[in-house]
């Protein structure tokens, strides 16, 4: 499903060909001011689109659309291991798309709102630990180059001294370090990559995130106004009741944009 959890990306893991920065270039901290007012409309624009999604893990890979379905999303599985289903699991799959429609047109108000409220909640907490990131980290300009066909400024992201997460989730930010690619016309990221750099115990669920666990984002733009999500990876690694290993990955690529439909 389409996430927001890109807060955190990969440390550096290619380079760049950085010129001298001129004395006119803005700050790290006007850079990531005015990021952050992008990221913004971003976020609120998100729910309007549909689009395709592509989730690999070790175990293969499965595409699905994402659709928006009277307020909250729904995926429709249209193909395992890059191979269409058959016609039989087409028919399937349309059914169970046109039951969730009727389920949903069919709810109670109470049962809508409650169904909505969840998945903006889950939206919430998302966006709660993007909002943290300036908070959570010191940024220095480090150079300029083209990604993407983009011009584009490069920041680096260390801990910052005495930063108080402000919820399990946000913990995790104590112990990573990133790179940030923002694109110098709208300042959009084109590219974050972060790694977790030490154990990072997180609090009320006895478990710690291991260095090794690292996260990528890259983000292209879908309208002249708004930038969405086009692949995002993660290899985790972390320990349950700090003893028992759990080490996981997965490679998720959306594509085909497009405004959300009144589904019938």
């Amino acid at each position: 499903m389409k996430t927001f959890l890109w807060i955190s990306g990969l440390l550096i893991a290619l380079s760049l060909p950085y010129s001298m920065l001129a004395s006119s270039e803005p700050s790290a901290a006007d850079i990531i001011s005015r990021s952050a007012q992008a990221l913004q409309r971003d976020w609120d624009a998100d729910p309007q689109y549909d689009c395709t999604e592509r989730d690999r893990t070790s175990k293969g890979s499965k595409t699905f659309q994402d659709i928006m379905i009277d307020g909250s999303p729904y995926q429709r599985l249209t193909a395992v291991n890059d191979r269409p289903l058959s016609q039989a699991q087409q028919v399937d799959e349309q059914q169970k798309l046109q039951q969730t429609i009727a389920k949903r047109k069919a709810e109670s108000p109470d049962d809508r709102s409650q169904r909505i409220a969840k998945y903006e909640q889950d939206r919430k907490r998302d966006h709660e630990l993007m909002q943290d990131l300036t908070k959570a980290f010191d940024f220095r300009l480090v150079g300029q180059g083209r990604m993407d066909g983009h011009e584009v400024y490069a920041l680096d992201a260390r801990p910052r001294p005495g930063y108080q997460p402000t919820s399990k989730e946000t913990q995790v930010l104590t112990g990573m370090r990133g790179k940030l690619w923002i694109d110098k016309k709208t300042f959009q990221w084109v590219k974050v990559e972060a790694e977790v750099i030490h154990p990072v115990s997180i609090e009320g669920f006895l478990a710690r995130v291991e260095p090794g666990t690292r996260f990528e984002l890259e983000k292209k733009p879908v309208s002249d106004t708004v930038w969405l999500p086009t692949h995002f990876s993660m290899r985790s690694r972390a320990k349950i009741l700090f003893v028992f290993g759990k080490d996981g990955s997965e490679d998720d690529t959306y594509f085909d944009y497009h405004p959300a439909k009144q589904q019938q």
